[in-house]
């Protein structure tokens, strides 16, 4: 018989309950033989209490006070044995000074759930209403990670190969006609995965995850009654548990395990999987704001307080996490390193990461230390990692990110050209011509893959509403249309919404095929968000952050119904993966580096190098020329034209006795015709884009 180990035994009881010292480290509860450790950090705390509850229950079934030598420093850390760990929820009451000037907010009348939970319970089923009299609203809850992840690993890869999905979990496959078995959840996004392969991505950005409550916020729409949820998440409550109430499994606390097999099938089929993650502020808002962890166990070391106690408000939404406090860095560390090696996620979006480069009194850093020790971090080396690099203060930082050699960027600047040349704006041509080879101007020592290149996001209009509004149509959301962008850089191409016109509607597909064109040859990490491939429409609403209906959710009717739309972003997704020379990692210089007798990158206008690079111009043709994966010459020629009229190009003469191929025409009504062309001049149509590629069969 093997004997237990001498440090499992407990060394002391309290009311009942055998104890003992606890492991300081890591922070939240985890099992040990015999027992459970709980260990939680405050600095301010006078006393701290551990409250356990039989899972569901209303009331506690016990209160434990931490002995004062069961406290390290600033950490309390206590085993308790004879728990039972499945059956178990848990919390603190912290006391201390209540003193919200020196920033102090203690009160031991609240039980705060624990930061490092990796479970949390009351949020089990979306959108069910809580006990609102329950005093213990978000419950932590021991996880157990023996998920059998077979031989699965983070896929490694390489930045410059990504096509990235941005999607929303539940709003993936809520639409009634998404056909699988569990709408809106992990499972049914992990039927679809199918779909996702015909696309051709391979990355999928998924909007948060994190614990959060629907009913933050939640309210009625004035016009129709209908409830308006906290639908996009951004209001984080347990930062290492996922959301129960995306998996079709959360009432029986599996959606760990939910989750974790859609990462690995996700997987096995060749997609990464990034997770939109927000560390710049948590769902505790300001001074009116509910208490529900960081602010009871110690408000000064976790946000951002003025002088005199209240919140910097950086965010825009009450309150900013104190990112560079070291205690704090240790947690978003823990926190990614945790999502890393227990969930197998390959990269990070960081929301508003602006705020990651702020000191505790809201000044940029020169030198941020959270966004260096992320940059280097031996487990998250090889995670993607992606700013937003702007925040609601008015930090702009697209292009000078503090990047360490390894963040990307959601590049704002492209995104806004190229909306504002596909409308047909003059001045664009020019800044056009940077964006599409990668931004050197922002990214010259940084290369290509610093730029995440997008035309839409889940923040603002769709593709196919940006061809289909020149205003927002935001009433819905009851905040009188004053809320969401206003600068859209939109064209409804003749007509505001929906319209039975014909040549709008056939103009409005040849523009959001434009988009996609564009975005597709650029050099860079192309971003597509969800639905722009079927032509999806939010109705002009450009923040829908509270629409947990219809105009959220991907209607899957779609699919078939624009077919055609598919089809080419389809192709097009094909295309790019078929020639290396618009996924290459460097920025081309306009010199023949691959020995193809033209040089990697050149300009042309109606006639060959001789680009109108004049305020006017709406018309610009891009040559890039190098290898292919077999070691062959490709050159690869697209064509924009944002003019209203069309235009006769003369084409370059290409080397080797290679001729020029039609792949793409926006101005076909199929989008894509291969076909040669005959001589060297071609006719671009009207508001199009066509590419052609050089080859010598």
């Amino acid at each position: 018989m093997t004997a237990e180990r001498i440090d499992s035994f407990p060394t002391r009881q309290i009311d009942g309950y055998r104890v003992s010292h606890g492991r300081p480290f890591p922070y939240g509860a985890h099992v040990v033989p015999g027992g459970v450790t709980f260990s939680v950090f405050s600095d301010r705390a006078t006393s701290m209490t551990l409250v356990l509850f039989e899972r569901g229950a209303d009331k506690p079934m016990e209160e434990l006070r931490f002995p004062p030598e069961y406290r390290i420093g600033s950490v309390f850390a206590m085993t308790v044995f004879g728990l039972d760990p499945e059956n178990l929820e848990y919390g603190f009451r912290a006391d201390g000074p209540y003193d919200p000037a020196k920033g102090d907010r203690f009160d031991a009348a609240g039980i705060l759930t624990d930061p490092h939970a990796r479970l949390l319970s009351g949020r089990d089923t979306w959108g069910v209403p809580p006990d609102w009299s329950n005093p213990y609203q978000y419950r932590a809850v021991i996880a157990l990670e023996d998920f059998d992840w077979e031989d699965d690993a983070p896929l490694g890869t390489p930045t410059e190969e990504l096509v990235i999905y941005e999607t929303h979990v539940r709003g993936f496959t809520r639409h009634p006609s998404s056909g699988v078995s569990a709408p809106g959840t992990y499972a049914g996004l992990r039927e679809k995965i199918p779909y996702l392969r015909e696309l051709g991505v391979n990355c999928v950005e998924l909007m948060p995850i994190f614990e959060f409550d629907e009913f933050d916020n939640s309210r009625v729409n004035p016009g129709t009654g209908e409830r308006l949820y906290n639908y996009w998440g951004y209001n984080t409550i347990g930062f290492l548990a996922p959301k129960a109430g995306y998996a079709a499994t959360g009432r029986y606390g599996m959606q760990a395990d939910e989750f974790k097999a859609l990462v690995k099938d996700l997987h096995k089929a060749g997609i990464e999987v990034i997770l939109d993650v927000v560390f710049n502020h948590t769902a505790e808002g300001n001074e009116q704001g509910p208490t529900i962890s960081f602010k009871g166990l110690d408000n000064a070391t976790y946000y951002m307080l003025t002088p005199e106690g209240y919140y910097y408000n950086f965010s825009g939404t009450g309150n900013t996490v104190n990112c560079n406090h070291p205690v704090v860095r240790d947690f978003v560390l823990a926190c990614l390193r945790y999502w890393v090696s227990e969930y197998h996620v390959d990269g990070f979006r960081f929301d508003l990461a602006a705020i990651l480069d702020r000191g505790p009194d809201g000044s940029p850093l020169p030198n941020p230390p959270l966004l260096e020790q992320l940059a280097y971090d031996p487990i998250l080396r090889h995670s993607k990692l992606i700013a937003e690099a702007w925040d609601a203060g008015g930090l702009y930082q697209v292009g000078h990110f503090p990047n360490y050699g390894r963040w990307a960027e959601w590049n704002g600047k492209y995104r806004d050209v190229v909306r504002r040349f596909v409308k047909g704006d003059e001045g664009t041509v020019g800044e056009l011509a940077a964006r599409i080879v990668g931004s050197p101007d922002l990214y010259g020592g940084r290369g290509p893959t610093a730029s995440v290149n997008f035309i839409t996001a889940h923040d603002g209009f769709t593709l196919n509403d940006l061809v289909s509004y020149n205003d927002k149509r935001n009433d819905a959301n009851g905040e009188g249309n004053a809320d969401g962008a206003n600068d859209n850089n939109s064209w409804n191409c003749g007509a505001e919404g929906p319209t039975d016109d014909p040549e709008v509607n056939a103009l409005r597909t040849r523009q959001m095929k434009n988009a996609l064109a564009i975005l597709l040859t650029s050099q860079g990490v192309p971003m597509l968000l969800a639905g722009d491939e079927v032509g999806r429409t939010q109705l002009g609403n450009n923040n829908t952050y509270c629409q947990d209906n219809e105009l959220s959710w991907f209607d899957w009717d779609l699919v078939t119904a624009n077919a055609e739309l598919l089809r080419f972003a389809q192709s097009m997704i094909a295309f790019r993966r078929d020639h290396p020379i618009l996924r290459e990692a460097r920025h081309p210089l306009g010199v023949d580096s691959a020995g193809v007798g033209l040089p990697d990158v050149s300009w042309h206008g109606v006639r060959p190098w001789e680009p109108d690079w004049s305020p006017g111009s709406r018309l610009l043709a891009v040559m890039r020329c190098g290898r292919d994966a077999s070691g062959g010459r490709d050159h690869v020629y697209v064509a924009m034209n944002s003019h209203w009229e069309g235009h006769d190009l003369e084409l370059p003469e290409l080397s080797g006795g290679a001729v020029w191929r039609v792949f793409a025409d926006t101005a076909d009504p199929g989008g894509t015709a291969e076909r040669r062309v005959g001589g060297r001049r071609h006719h671009i149509g009207p508001r199009s884009v066509v590419i052609l590629t050089g080859s010598t069969a």
